[in-house]
């Protein structure tokens, strides 16, 4: 059995698990360059898979990620679907194009996201925007990607879904009775990061308990802390320096910051869960530093999670009955 760390790099991963990417369809949601996604993307372009599919808002996002496939490997068929996750027609209709593209989907790699966005600010439905980026973007596209995922389930055994979280929601339970921050009178960007990645947790919870009995699991993975992706471009030391109080304040922990990770240590824990032919009789799950560790009550609740996916269907304005 692989021991996996802080320390393990992509390269790592692919060594022990590179062999379960052949011929399988991988779908990854923000792999522009540089990111936790484009790092995913490259590696596993080195194990021969079938078909990557890059969601990105433009194309001008994913194209330098597309051309280093190309030259790891020119036989892998790549398509890139523009999806801006937090406009509900965008989703849909990246939605339709994806799944005629790969009516099979391996394993889906919801990577993207958005962190402490300063000015509150919502999308074309009034949601928060971190919530709807991160959390309700996601929970659309995968639901309406699900015919794809069990089609794969049914044919080579199971099919996954990876949701990238963070140790952010250590920071704040779900809100359910202020989510959306009393209209911008109760916003605090932190707490709204924190919610949407609690979020993340529940959904894998949800997800695997409606389709586990038909070959689709979820994890939630803390991919770790880096600081060359665009993320947290917008940020200073001050910045990050109000987590402790926040998270004090709203969850009683003490904070502890990170050590840093590089861009292949951050994309370890990714594949991981894309890849480790145990982790579906595990799921769900949430993963830290490359293996399935506790996560806080508030993000595993069975009341929470079911909670959040009826109000999810409520945001989307779509129930999934499975």
């Amino acid at each position: 059995m692989a021991k996996f760390d802080n320390k393990t790099t992509s390269e790592d991963v692919f060594e022990v698990f590179g062999s379960q990417i052949k011929g399988r369809t991988f779908v990854l949601t923000g792999a522009g360059m540089p990111s936790i996604g484009c790092q995913t993307a490259l590696t596993l372009a080195k194990g021969s898979p079938a078909h990557i599919i890059l969601v990105s808002r433009t194309l001008e996002k994913a194209e330098p990620v597309l051309q280093k496939i190309a030259e790891i490997d020119s036989s892998i068929k790549t398509s890139f679907v523009p999806i801006e996750l937090s406009d509900q027609d965008s989703v849909r209709q990246g939605a339709k194009e994806i799944l005629a593209q790969a009516p099979k989907i391996d394993v889906l790699i919801n990577s993207a996201g958005v962190m402490a966005i300063k000015e509150y600010t919502v999308d074309k439905k009034g949601i928060e925007m971190q919530l709807s980026t991160n959390h309700v973007g996601h929970f659309l596209l995968t639901n309406l990607l699900v015919p794809g995922l069990l089609a794969a389930a049914s044919s080579s055994g199971g099919a996954r879904v990876v949701n990238l979280t963070s140790a952010g929601y250590l920071a704040s339970p779900f809100r359910f009775d202020d989510y959306n921050f009393s209209g911008g009178k109760t916003y605090n960007m932190w707490l709204g990061y924190a919610q949407s990645k609690t979020a993340n947790i529940l959904f894998s919870y949800g997800l695997t308990k409606r389709l586990a009995s038909r070959g689709v699991t979820s994890t939630a993975v803390h991919p770790g802390m880096n600081l060359d992706t665009v993320l947290g471009s917008h940020l200073n030391v001050e910045d990050y320096a109000e987590i402790p109080a926040v998270a004090k304040a709203t969850t009683g922990i003490d904070w502890k910051t990170e050590e840093v990770k590089n861009l292949s240590q951050i994309a370890a824990t990714s594949l991981i869960a894309a890849l480790d032919p145990e982790l579906p009789a595990k799921s769900p799950a949430y993963l830290q530093d490359g293996v399935v560790s506790p996560a806080l009550t508030h993000a595993t609740d069975p009341d929470s999670v079911e909670k959040l996916w009826k109000l999810s269907e409520e945001l989307v304005g779509q129930a999934f009955e499975y």
